[in-house]
């Protein structure tokens, strides 16, 4: 994680011209404020966050709903809240509110968790946080959500033929979901299939991601010496696109590197979760393994062409206070969970690993 985030705190301060200021001191303020904030995570006993999971998920899911009212507008849509004076992003810290609820429903379900009626409730869990994110709107989010909450039902067992039976039928809901998009959102998909059909336009963004991408060549142009980034070419540099300004700095070799370090944070996580007997800890710490997995593949997989851009972040890396403390926030978690690993039974995909 530290190793990581130096990537992004050099990223940022290439951003910024060779300052620390404004973006990298905060980044690394974030990072040291979250890194205590693990700590003490780590020594509060397990079952204090066994027993705040649904009241923390009731608490996420009324400051989506808050959004709605009071949320702040920008580009058309309503995704931030100010209480205080702080400013964050409700629908990030509901991703750690997914996992940790789902974590404790399939810790009370057990064995149970493939019957009919017990598949309902991790759905309606499912659905409440997406249907409030696609009302801001925030596909990209919501599909995040969508996803995670999915791969958590897989890895806690439920039976294949259920996830099956949903891909049929999301595939035959594809024509109602396209028309009920919003035209910017369709507009995304549009520029995602057919990037050159307007590359000063809706395109831009991409095209000038590619550009940077491909002049970065192999061992890149150099530390604070990207033409891209450095002459304002390439959009949303300290945010979405942070991994762009990066490899055209760094080149593959160093986009490698951060890749590497991204699979190996992700790798213990997982034998983490293999290590834990009890279902709670280990789709904690598999859910946080997961959350980092999406967020990095859709971030890389965005600014490389491969798929619609949607505004996901890279963790650790992207400057953003909601977003580094929504993984740190689920890191604490699964360093808790892991220390106070208990006894209990075993069940679910992620045994095959111990």
């Amino acid at each position: 994680m530290a190793l990581i985030t130096s990537i992004g705190l050099a990223s940022l301060y290439s951003i910024a011209d060779g300052s620390f200021s404004p973006w990298a001191e905060r980044h690394v303020v974030r990072f040291l404020a979250g890194l205590g904030f693990i700590l003490l995570m780590a020594v509060i006993p397990r079952e204090v966050w066994l027993t705040l999971a649904y009241p923390g998920y009731l608490v996420a899911v009324l400051l989506l709903a808050a959004v709605m009212f009071f949320g702040s507008e920008a580009g058309g849509a309503r995704r931030w809240l100010s209480i205080g004076g702080v400013t964050f992003q409700p629908s990030e810290f509901m991703k750690v509110g997914l996992i940790v609820a789902l974590a404790r429903y399939y810790q009370w379900c057990g064995p149970r968790m493939s019957q009919p009626l017990m598949v309902i409730p991790p759905l309606c869990l499912i659905a409440a946080p997406v249907g409030l994110t696609l009302l801001q709107p925030d596909l990209g989010t919501a599909v995040l959500l969508v996803v995670l909450g999915v791969g958590l039902m897989f890895l806690a067992g439920v039976h294949i033929l259920y996830f099956l039976g949903s891909g049929l039928l999301v595939g035959a809901m594809l024509p109602y979901v396209w028309s009920s998009l919003h035209d910017y959102q369709r507009k995304r998909v549009e520029v995602f299939l057919n990037p050159e059909g307007d590359p000063l336009g809706a395109g831009y963004h991409i095209a000038q991601s590619k550009i940077a991408l491909g002049s970065g060549g192999m061992t890149g142009r150099g530390f604070m010496q990207g033409t891209q980034s450095q002459l304002n070419f390439l959009p949303e540099k300290r945010t979405d696109f942070i991994f762009t300004m990066f490899a055209e700095e760094w080149g593959f070799v160093g986009s490698t590197v951060l890749l590497v370090l991204f699979g190996l944070l992700i790798l213990m996580l997982l034998i983490m979760a293999a290590r834990c007997v009890s279902p709670f800890a280990r789709l904690v710490i598999a859910g946080t393994s997961g959350m980092i997995f999406i967020y990095m593949f859709i971030n890389v997989a965005m600014v490389s062409g491969l798929v619609p851009v949607v505004g996901v972040p890279l963790p650790l890396v992207s400057y953003g206070g909601t977003s580094m403390m929504t993984i740190m926030l689920s890191m604490g978690l699964a360093m808790c969970v892991y220390v106070h690993r208990g006894q209990g039974f075993r069940t679910g995909r992620l045994g095959m690993f111990y």
